[in-house]
């Protein structure tokens, strides 16, 4: 059996449709579904149990025989969440809850880290496991200090034998966008927000550059589409052998303008984009560079090319987001 946490949520149910094209499971999903629409992620797939959060430790006690693995993706992932101490709970005692559990029955465990851990971008975006490299990050807000924490944590452990779980792995997820990210709200990937831009205006907003060194628009992201996200945690469930912390981007950063100009061809369309001021809230902080370092996760042998920004936008716009039902 297979249990995803966070499962009903945009990678995680993704994750769910994966899995059942191979025919694994059975599945079962930890997760909130609220009132709102969050439910017709899931509402396609073939699902053994959905359990609540606060009832999965009992649920796992109760089923541990019939576990064999753990995708753990549910989190508190809002950057702009406050509330640190319920971050820490969801985020970092949970997870390390997880760990020790897995560790302690020989279950297998693949979590979600994030990007964020990378704050700025100063210190790099290298996903070393060494404890030097990872004391250097700073992180710009709870959320990405959450994940740090678990970080640094599971590479203590990973260094003591007995004391992680038989495989696991930690992906730090760039910008990934894709399907059934709809009740994210604002913390949707840009690429429907924009969508939704053309659709109503037939042109794009994008932030202009506050950075000598970038034109408007030539501010840089590593988009990764969710089916990547998905082939490389699939691969890793086939290959036990493989664990660490890993980067999941494309290792290529692309321009929003790039990414305007994909939407654009997408919807058939000629390109029209205005260009607003950063907030100056957010000026001080915004990030004008993220790329994901690939090498550690092809040298353990993933070598699978990424969907191109173009591919992967169009795909997105055409199957789901033009479609009457968009969801996955």
């Amino acid at each position: 059996m297979i249990v995803v946490t966070g499962g009903a949520g945009f990678i995680g149910s993704n994750l769910l449709a994966g899995i059942e094209a191979r025919g694994e499971g059975p599945v079962v999903v930890c997760d909130e579904l609220g009132s709102e629409d969050k439910w017709r992620n899931i509402a396609k797939r073939e699902i053994e149990d959905v359990v609540p959060p606060a009832e999965l430790r009992h649920w796992l006690d109760s089923n541990a025989s019939r576990v064999h693995m753990i995708f753990h993706l549910g989190a508190i992932s809002s950057t702009t969440a406050r509330d640190a101490d319920a971050i820490i709970a969801n985020n970092f005692r949970l997870t390390s809850d997880l760990w020790d559990w897995c560790a302690h029955r020989g279950i297998r465990l693949v979590y979600a880290s994030s990007a964020a851990v990378y704050g700025d971008g100063g210190a790099g975006f290298d996903d070393a496991l060494d404890p030097a490299a990872l004391s250097a990050l700073r992180p710009l807000n709870p959320y990405g200090w959450s994940k740090l924490l678990f970080d640094r944590r599971a590479a203590r452990l990973a260094a003591h034998r007995g004391q992680h779980p038989e495989q696991w792995a930690g992906l730090r997820f760039f910008n990934v966008y894709g399907p059934n990210e709809y009740h994210k709200g604002g913390q949707r990937s840009v690429v429907p927000q924009f969508w939704e831009q053309i659709r109503d205006s037939g042109r794009a907003r994008l932030f202009r550059s506050h950075h000598a060194d970038y034109a408007d628009g030539g501010q840089l992201r590593d988009f990764v589409h969710v089916d990547d996200c998905v082939a490389v945690m699939l691969w890793l469930y086939d290959n036990p052998s493989v664990s660490g912390l890993f980067n999941l981007g494309t290792g290529a950063a692309r321009s929003f303008a790039d990414l305007a100009g994909a939407l654009f061809a997408a919807m058939d369309r000629p390109a029209e984009i205005d260009f607003v001021d950063t907030p100056p809230q957010i000026r001080q902080q915004y990030q004008y560079f993220t790329e994901a370092r690939m090498e550690r996760l092809r040298a353990a042998g993933y070598d699978r090319p990424f969907i191109s920004l173009e591919d992967g936008v169009r795909d997105y716009v055409q199957t789901y987001l033009e479609a009457n039902d968009p969801y996955r």
